[in-house]
């Protein structure tokens, strides 16, 4: 008999891991991380940008790596305008990777 016949050809790992490690490469393998990150975020919004923020706030979206923000306060929307590049390093702290590249305050 030969000892190809009982070669296990499975890519499963042999190790145990944790269950946010699985999840994590499950992502990757489906290629849907970044999306998965996109919806993360837009659901973590109020807790990045504080009450005051996400109060004024009407819409947040995300399209081409570009984070579109709607507010309905012109001081909010101004010190926003002033401040992107805070909140894009805000937001790549939170989320280890650059998500998104460039803010958009409408």
């Amino acid at each position: 008999m030969s000892s190809d016949k009982y070669r296990d050809f499975s890519t499963r790992k042999k190790e145990a891991m944790p269950l946010s490690t699985a999840f994590e490469d499950l992502l990757r393998a489906y290629k849907i991380k970044d999306r998965f990150d996109e919806r993360a975020l837009i659901q973590a919004w109020p807790e990045i940008m504080g009450k005051t923020v996400a109060s004024r706030t009407t819409s947040v979206f995300i399209k081409d790596k570009k984070l579109f923000a709607t507010i309905s306060s012109g001081p909010v929307k101004q010190e926003l305008r002033m401040n992107q590049s805070k909140l894009i390093q805000l937001i790549q702290e939170r989320f280890g990777t650059e998500l998104i590249k460039e803010v958009v305050i409408l």
